[in-house]
């Protein structure tokens, strides 16, 4: 099932809410248990299956990942090349987390946060993506140690 390709509006940061974004494009999420991912985008069916089980913060990351397979138009992982699958992965996660982690909000706690993990905590997402932000800032791309990435779907 096509997208429809349209602007969504929403805010940056601790304020961007995915799951409203999904409710906006009429992308309903599927809630049930997955054995090796935490969620995916099911362009056939029209719908975002997420892991049943998960923290609102692991919730919230993964409907932000999905929010951009929607967004690009992306039909799947089971008809894409490996190549192919890692690009849509990699700009999945790098557009999920410059939405869910504004500049502004991490040098706010970065003046304080000793560490990943508390940068996290703070900004309600995971520290993979406090990761995936902040090597993008850098240049530098997606960690390399992400590659196998439960988060990509």
């Amino acid at each position: 099932m096509p997208v429809a390709r349209i602007h969504v509006t929403t805010q940056a940061g601790r304020l961007y809410d995915p799951a409203s974004v999904l409710d906006s494009l009429g992308i309903p999420v599927v809630y049930t248990w997955l054995r090796d991912t935490w969620g995916a985008w099911s362009a056939d069916h029209g719908r975002v299956v997420v892991a049943s089980g998960l923290s609102a913060v692991q919730e919230r990351c993964v409907l932000a990942h999905e929010v951009e397979h929607v967004l690009a138009g992306d039909t799947g992982c089971m008809d894409r090349d490996q190549l192919t699958a890692l690009r849509q992965e990699r700009r999945a996660d790098l557009k999920a987390a410059r939405k869910l982690i504004a500049i502004s909000d991490l040098c706010e706690v970065a003046q304080w946060a000793p560490d990943v993990p508390t940068v996290a905590a703070e900004l309600g997402v995971t520290e993979r993506l406090v990761e995936v932000r902040l090597d993008d800032l850098k240049g530098e791309g997606w960690p390399a140690w992400q590659v196998g990435s439960k988060i990509a779907g």
